[in-house]
């Protein structure tokens, strides 16, 4: 199988399971969402998550190369594949972050509260989770990605899937740059940074409150316009500001 489609794999495999494990994590742990409301996650509507298909390709292609280099014969070699894995996955994350908040003015999660972070984008602690991440891909995923890549290339039906998944997931980058275009000029207007995740939970709540149908997988879809969502958002918070 050629790399490219191994990769393309990957990527699908990726983003769709980091979009369930971030759903989980948005219902139940983050700051972002103190009502603990099932939320869709992430830059796009749909069930993917992008950055975790990249970092799964990174993880394949680093894992691979441990493989060959004989990093991965010893414990010690295994620590510094894991260490560059970490590396790796923070700097995924860090470019994502500061494109998104350079470009888009929109901020997709915040580590502010962690000790040690850069712009509230990266801080040592999920970079320790990416390492903790990284090692269980490479001794219970990474030992069957072969096989399992070797069953699709035998399975071509499935390369209609994947074929599938990236048209619907161009046009969804497309439709969602959109949005966050309209979202920048709001927040240039006001000189502010969006909290994306923060955004979508106000939308909801609005939503509830005028016993409204909320859609998961549009969440900033409503029969307001979205910039008074932006403005009656600010508005809040300038209000729980006053009250603190």
């Amino acid at each position: 199988m050629s790399l490219f489609l191994c990769l393309a794999y990957l990527f699908f495999i990726g983003s769709v399971f980091g979009w369930v494990l971030e759903v989980f994590f948005r219902k139940f742990f983050s700051s972002s969402n103190p009502e603990h409301k099932w939320l869709n996650p992430g830059f796009c509507v749909g069930p993917y998550v992008p950055l975790y298909g990249s970092g799964l390709c990174i993880l394949y292609l680093l894992a691979a190369l441990g493989e060959q280099s004989g990093l991965g014969a010893n414990m010690p070699g295994k620590l510094l594949l894991f260490a560059v894995m970490a590396a790796s996955m923070t700097a995924i994350e860090y470019i994502a972050g500061l494109a998104l908040l350079k470009w888009g003015r929109v901020r997709l999660w915040d580590y502010s509260g962690c000790r040690g972070n850069v712009q509230g984008l990266i801080c040592p602690l999920f970079s320790f989770f990416w390492a903790v991440l990284g090692a269980v891909y490479y001794f219970l995923v990474h030992p069957h990605v072969l096989s399992a890549l070797e069953w699709l290339s035998h399975n071509l039906a499935f390369s209609f899937v994947i074929g599938y998944f990236f048209g619907v997931f161009t046009l969804d980058v497309v439709y969602s740059a959109h949005l966050v275009a309209h979202v920048k000029h709001f927040a240039e207007e006001n000189g502010v940074v969006v909290r994306y995740e923060a955004l979508k939970a106000h939308i909801q709540r609005v939503r509830y409150e005028a016993k409204q149908r909320v859609p998961f997988f549009f969440p900033l879809r409503s029969e307001l316009p979205l910039a008074e969502h932006l403005r009656s958002a600010a508005d809040a918070l300038e209000k729980i500001k006053e009250r603190l």
